[in-house]
């Protein structure tokens, strides 16, 4: 402990140093598992998205980063920018622990109104609102070490200043108390703030950013309560023109396949109280490996979701060398209705077709045990994108593998009315002990109909079932990458229309 505190110490006079973005060799971005259509840090250890702000045209990515490791250690922010939500540049890291603790989870705004204050010489304020962690009163077994704070950039980012009267929001007594997501409320034109305090939500309110009221708490009784509330996310979705609240709060552990996950609720917001349309439990992505996702601020009419790629139960053990762990894709979230129940909906973003290449499309597939998508395509590249449209839906499976015999299976079982995916053999799973394992989804329709999306990555799958009303996200590690990709079924099968994409690195120039 004494070794990590003197670390912190050095870090803390460090950050008062600006840094520059470094070039960063392509070849790093060839090594084995390295992600090519997601987002991953040059190295290190990397887990929540925070501060996801939308400003000027550029989509800003900050993220829990710890530079001197590739496991967990002191918390800073780092950045990355896009222009198009698909490719990104590493920025310098935005926010480095100090004196008050480490620089964990939060979110950023446009502060247009200049409500804060932090605005000089008719500059726009965007202001990061995160927590302050302190490792010391931790290890002092207090219950106030989690503290709210503040910080500004006055150049669209990329630069920040702490807020010299941090903290802001100051811990009441709960260990837990973390993770701020604020979002303007026009009506009452006020700041809401949506915090993670233990086993549920609360809200509050302040006009300026700095002063900050209690309005009310939410979740003690509803939801999943197997593990500890985190990284909340309260925003609007519009129904065919009426507004529907959601709010995202994340699990861990307790996810429906084991360990870290995102859950939603529906329902009404007053500028005071969180009111639930229902008190089911509803996932937002079934598989194991979408944790802490919440949204970008400033999208005006686009809610766009994105979610760290790895779950607490191996995120520090997965077989990776100069980096770790990575995120999602980021999607598109829309309300949808099945029967009586109100859904969320999740698809890839639109702006994926910017690194879509070489589409092949064949129409009415028979599958008489097994089809082999090398009867039509010469040469099956990873990363890519598979849609599959079906009339009939039957137990089949697509499986990825590679010439050493490692199989991941994504497939859909009939008799429970599930899609599953299966990495129980595909390849390097012994880093942990609950790796291997075959994970479900349910389905939420009935029509014998459906249309499948699989986002392939060199060492991840991404599922969209039915327009995205099922969704899985998985991690594998196979020992030689997966070269080849067919599709099963015991039963005869047919597909109406299969289309296969290649989809371009994100890392290598045109």
């Amino acid at each position: 402990m004494k070794k990590r505190l003197f670390l912190y110490f050095i870090i803390s006079i460090l950050s008062a140093f600006p840094s520059k973005a470094q070039p960063i060799s392509p070849e790093i971005y060839q090594e084995q598992h390295r992600p090519q259509i997601h987002f991953s840090p040059a190295a290190h250890w990397i887990n929540d998205p925070n501060g996801m702000v939308y400003y000027k045209g550029i989509y800003h990515l900050f993220f829990q980063y710890y530079p001197n490791g590739t496991t967990w250690g002191p918390m800073h922010w780092g950045h990355a920018e896009s222009k198009d939500l698909i490719h990104w540049k590493e920025m310098p890291i935005a926010l480095y622990p100090d004196s008050l603790g480490y620089i964990f989870s939060g979110s950023a705004i446009v502060d247009s109104n200049n409500t804060s204050g932090f605005g000089k010489n008719g500059k726009t304020p965007l202001v990061a609102i995160f927590t302050h962690h302190d490792p010391k009163g931790e290890e002092k077994n207090k219950d106030d070490f989690q503290n709210q704070s503040l910080a500004f950039s006055l150049d669209d980012g990329e630069t920040w200043t702490k807020y010299a009267g941090n903290p802001v929001l100051k811990n009441p007594g709960i260990k837990d108390f973390r993770d701020p997501k604020v979002m303007w409320y026009a009506s009452e034109k006020k700041w809401i703030m949506t915090l993670a305090t233990k086993d549920r939500i609360t809200f509050y309110s302040s006009p300026n950013l700095k002063n900050w009221k209690k309005e009310s708490e939410f979740g003690k009784d509803l939801g999943a309560h197997h593990g500890v509330w985190e990284c909340p996310d309260l925003f609007s979705l519009d129904d065919h023109g009426k507004k529907v609240w959601v709010l995202l709060v994340n699990l861990n552990p307790g996810g429906p396949n084991k360990g870290s996950a995102t859950q939603y609720f529906l329902g009404t917001f007053n500028g005071n109280k969180f009111i639930p349309l229902d008190e089911k439990t509803k996932w937002l992505d079934y598989g194991p490996d979408e944790y802490a996702g919440i949204t970008w601020s400033n999208t005006a009419n686009r809610k766009i979701f994105l979610g760290w790629m790895s779950n607490w139960m191996y995120a520090n053990q997965v077989p990776t060398i100069n980096w770790r762990n990575t995120m999602t894709l980021p999607r598109e979230l829309k309300i949808k209705h099945v029967g009586n129940d109100i859904l969320i909906a999740s698809e890839p973003v639109k702006e994926l077709a910017k690194i879509v290449s070489n589409i092949i499309s064949n129409k009415n597939i028979s599958v008489d045990k097994s089809f082999d998508l090398a009867q039509n395509i010469k040469e099956i590249k990873f990363p890519c994108r598979l849609d599959l449209d079906i009339d009939m839906l039957k137990n089949f499976s697509i499986v990825l593998s590679n010439d050493i015999g490692e199989v991941t299976k994504i497939g859909y079982d009939k008799s429970i009315n599930q899609f599953y995916i299966d990495r129980t053999k595909s390849g390097k799973t012994d880093f942990q002990n609950e790796f291997a394992a075959k994970h479900f989804a349910p389905r939420f329709i009935n029509n014998p109909s459906t249309k499948i999306s699989l986002l392939i990555d060199v060492s991840s799958v991404e599922l969209f079932a039915d327009d995205g009303l099922t969704v899985m996200t998985e991690l594998f590690f196979p020992n030689k990458d997966y070269n080849h990709i067919k599709i099963q079924s015991a039963e005869n099968f047919s597909i109406k229309k299969l289309a296969y994409s290649s989809l371009k690195s994100i890392w290598q120039k045109d």
